[in-house]
């Protein structure tokens, strides 16, 4: 009969589990690749509604796609994290941003060298502690880097999805809802768009409105003229979302929601700088429209203080920004609580989409695509997430399934800051 210890040796996930020693990291490295693209110039480039058009002279002209557009065979770069260990595979994570990469490599990079890889919660509390900036901003986006890269290591070593490790799968699939960032508001356009959305299967859709308390009354009404111009081109079973990127006040998004509430908006997103709670719970007192935020809000604890003053129906956080996958986590829990779904911002979609697998669809009941963004965002790898029918098909891939198309990485290399 086989010993425990020789069974668990032909039985390779198992056996990864079965290990008690260390996983030490040896290296953590910033790859840059770089390459080509072909991109459509002239279309495509709608602005939203933005803090900084209260000022005059950053306020910008109504919009229109270009009659002419051409095309053009651009330079793109992305920034990836990879982490190294002695005796297990690396982890593999972005793209990441590049205020988050100086962080790794200038001030968690050292810390992170001889620690072991597979003790997560000690890591990412460590990694919290070392720094008083760390609770937002960069060092919060640096540590996310590090605990998404650290996720997928552990899949890899592990030898399954990372969704799994987290608990998951929770379901078959994954629903998105097309976030049209960049599509022009022109009426014939935007009512266009949305009909073709609709047919492509997105039950849901997220507009982003462009004009905010600057643009005066004429503003306002064209806002307010978009919600029922979409409204009626999709009809009733389709869910319209909008988002004003903290372009707007309290006053201004309270008249707004006043004429648009028999439009039945699913919800308005970040209608305030995020630090303005109160704002969010008297808006939230002030409509029947559901209020959401997250993308800005970095962390339990500022979640914690949203949920308990009653601000928010539909928490956003992104795992690339509010502390990593492993904060996502307990901010799920923390919503939960509080019965408030949580719905990821979907600046990018491996730690997102690994996420939502493993929870409730109570919880995580959808992902956000943002459909332009995405035809780019991961030029560089093998096996992207695809979307069919407005559904992502769960990945199978150890860990996040990260790997590159080396026919479009024209060259790569180690960035390090001094």
């Amino acid at each position: 009969m086989l010993s425990r210890r020789r069974f668990l040796a032909t039985v390779p996930a198992a056996a990864a589990f079965a290990q008690t020693k260390p996983l030490k990291i040896t290296a953590v490295e910033i790859w840059e690749l770089r390459g080509h693209h072909d991109t459509v110039r002239g279309i495509d480039q709608q602005f939203q509604a933005n803090p900084l058009f209260i000022y005059d002279e950053l306020r910008r002209p109504p919009y229109a796609d270009s009659p002419r557009p051409t095309t053009a065979n651009v330079a793109v770069s992305a920034l990836y994290l990879k982490i190294k260990t002695d005796g297990g595979p690396d982890g593999l994570y972005g793209p990441i941003d590049k205020e988050a990469a100086i962080v790794v490599d200038e001030q968690l990079k050292p810390f992170l060298l001889g620690k072991d890889a597979l003790a997560q919660e000690k890591l990412w509390d460590q990694l919290y502690r070392s720094n008083r900036h760390a609770r937002r901003g960069a060092f919060l986006m640096a540590i996310s880097a590090v605990d998404n890269t650290l996720w997928d290591l552990r899949g890899r070593y592990f030898k399954t999805p990372v969704y799994r490790l987290l608990g998951g799968p929770t379901r078959d699939s994954i629903e998105a809802y097309g976030s049209c960032l960049g599509f022009s508001l022109e009426p014939e356009k935007a009512q266009a768009r949305a009909i073709q959305l609709r047919k492509d299967g997105f039950r849901y859709q997220k507009w982003f409105l462009a004009y905010g308390p600057g643009d005066g009354p004429e503003g306002l009404k064209k806002n307010v003229d978009l919600v029922r111009l979409l409204r009626e081109a999709v009809g009733d079973e389709t869910e319209l979302m909008f988002d004003v990127y903290s372009g707007w006040d309290l006053t201004y998004t309270l008249a707004w929601a006043k004429q648009v509430e028999r439009y039945r908006p699913r919800w308005i997103e970040e209608a305030t700088q995020a630090e303005k709670i109160d704002s969010f719970a008297q808006l939230r007192k002030g409509t029947s429209i559901p209020i959401a935020s997250g993308e800005h809000i970095q962390g339990r604890w500022e979640v914690y203080n949203y949920l308990k003053e009653g601000a928010l129906n539909v928490v956003q956080c992104d795992p690339e920004w509010c502390g990593g996958t492993s904060e996502l986590q307990k901010i799920c829990a923390l919503a939960s609580i509080f019965d408030v779904p949580v719905i990821p911002h979907g600046h990018a979609l491996h730690a997102a989409l690994h996420l939502i697998a493993s929870q409730s669809p109570a919880v995580c009941p959808l992902a956000e695509y943002l459909i332009i963004k995405m035809r780019s965002h991961y030029h560089f790898e093998k096996n992207p997430p695809v979307l069919k029918n407005a559904h992502f098909t769960l990945p199978t891939a150890p860990g996040y399934g990260i790997e590159f198309d080396e026919s479009k990485v024209q060259s790569q290399s180690i960035l390090t800051w001094p």
